[in-house]
């Protein structure tokens, strides 16, 4: 049977306190990635699953947001902006959502990351296993939280709390696929997070499946050094997710950025709208913010400009002017 779902909610509203300051000039996931805000790839990955309705929930600079998404829809694609005055965490802002999701199957995925996981396969496990909640698992690096069955195809053991005793191996990739009767498990107007929904739910017997998936990309761009990281890999190999295949991705300056013909933009290097670079200029993988002027003599590497005029001078490694 063809299982469709046909609803997404995006989760948009965390601080991103790692990144600062680049997250007092936009929110995380509207940081750009050659010059493409990070949440569209989730939006784009999303369409090419099949999504018909987003939500995308904010907190920090919603008027960012509101610039970036203005005739609510995303590539002809509906999409509303659901504002939390109070930040409600993961757990909390799905059920934010309870009314718009009504009674059908949706995913949730962190706005903040960037991949090519296959979606379909969590789908397909979703409605093949009769799981509540689905789960994609990833070796990311930064954790093993995640005790999975590879009989079973369930997940086990989350951060220890049912005491299986048995370590983890996996950790949570950041796209989820649940049933509407997760709503019913979740107080609402609550600042919580959607782990320990998962944890009472697997002690009163709730079928919490996973999909280790392996292959493909998975960028988590949670500090600056790894923003540039990022760049530098994508560049590297020439990574284009398939969900972009044809479309102007990656490049590296907007067809407003004054370049002179004296200077050398190289690497992983984008220069965003409006910038201006004078002569005898070296920008190495660096990016810089819309509005960043860069004078005469000047050498970037794996800098950061924030769309501000800098001085002259040698910049090394210096991952935010």
């Amino acid at each position: 049977m063809n299982h469709r779902v046909r609803k997404a909610f995006v989760l948009g509203a965390g601080l991103g306190t790692r990144l600062r300051p680049l997250t007092k000039l936009l929110p995380k996931p509207l940081l750009p990635i050659f010059g493409k805000p990070l949440i569209t790839f989730a939006l784009d990955h999303l369409r090419q699953a099949g999504i018909e309705q987003f939500w995308i929930n904010s907190h920090h600079l919603p008027e960012k947001f509101r610039t970036q998404f203005p005739e609510g829809n995303y590539n002809g694609v509906p999409l509303e902006l659901v504002h939390e005055a109070d930040l409600l965490e993961t757990g909390g802002g799905i059920k934010n959502i309870e009314y718009r999701i009504g009674d059908q199957t949706f995913i949730v995925y962190s706005g903040d990351i960037l991949t090519d996981l296959p979606i379909y396969r969590l789908v397909e496990e979703h409605f093949s296993k009769r799981n509540d909640v689905t789960l994609a698992l990833r070796t990311t690096g930064f954790s093993t939280s995640i005790y999975w069955c590879r009989q079973t195809g369930r997940v086990l053991d989350l951060l220890g709390a049912m005491g299986s005793g048995k370590p983890g191996e996996f950790d949570f990739a950041g796209i989820s696929i649940w049933n509407s009767s997760v709503f019913s498990r979740i107080p609402p107007a609550t600042r919580m997070s959607f782990v320990p929904v998962i944890i009472d739910w697997m002690k009163s017997g709730g079928k919490i499946g996973g999909v280790p998936l392996e292959g493909g990309r998975w960028f988590n761009l949670g500090s600056r050094k790894e923003y540039l990281a990022a760049h530098r890999i994508i560049a590297h190999d020439r990574w284009v997710p398939d969900y972009l295949r044809g479309d102007p991705w990656p490049i590296q300056a907007d067809p407003s950025a004054e370049i002179s013909p004296e200077s050398k933009v190289e690497g992983a290097s984008y220069l965003g709208a409006r910038c201006k670079i004078e002569g005898n200029v070296l920008v190495e993988d660096s990016i810089l913010f819309p509005g960043s002027f860069v004078p005469r003599n000047t050498t970037l590497r794996s800098c950061i400009v924030a769309g501000t005029k800098i001085d002259p001078g040698v910049y090394v490694e210096t991952d935010f002017i």
